[in-house]
């Protein structure tokens, strides 16, 4: 029996449209020289936890563009792969960021001028739609799930925008609160 063209398009490309995958292999390969530099730096979990935040902040970034990308190309399976590991990225991520909230409180930043005002604006902004995102992202699932795709489409139109700006800016906020 001939496959049908989604499954020739899969065993064609073994690798690509599997996120997990990538994530994983991404995750193996950055795993072992973080480690080896904590060894070496003495490091605290507490310093090196905001870091993996940021990583997942980031990893969700990368699969809510490449999402986008399939779905704009037609490849609707990567579009829902990639999707879902977005979704397990923020999940982690959320479950993470309470995780070193309720064992490290909150931070403040350490400049003052306008680049505390910039931090602000970037962290009021992020906080907001964070808290936006989280119903949309049940909502978009639960229609995705259902197949009522013309009404999950009308919510991702408002928020994916959302999600990818909370995303990069998660990955600012570390970078502005703990390297600048």
């Amino acid at each position: 029996m001939a496959p049908t063209d989604g499954a020739a398009s899969n065993t064609a490309r073994p690798l690509v449209g599997r996120p997990f995958t990538w994530l994983l292999f991404a995750l193996l390969v950055l795993i072992i020289p973080v480690v080896g530099a904590i060894w070496r730096a003495d490091m605290a979990w507490l310093e090196v936890h905001p870091a993996l935040n940021a990583m997942l902040n980031g990893s969700c970034a990368f699969f809510l563009l490449a999402g986008y990308v399939a779905i704009h190309r037609g490849d609707r399976e990567l579009h829902r792969r990639c999707m879902l590991a977005a979704v397990t990225t923020s999940g982690l991520f959320l479950t993470s960021y309470l995780i070193r909230f309720a064992t490290s409180g909150a931070h403040r930043y350490a400049g003052d001028g306008w680049d505390k005002t910039l931090y602000l604006v970037i962290l009021f902004s992020h906080m907001v739609l964070a808290v936006a995102v989280v119903p949309l992202v049940v909502r978009a699932l639960w229609l995705a799930i259902r197949g009522r795709f013309d009404a999950h489409r009308r919510v991702v139109r408002w928020l994916w925008p959302m999600w990818a700006y909370v995303s990069v800016t998660g990955v600012v906020v570390y970078f502005m609160l703990y390297h600048a």
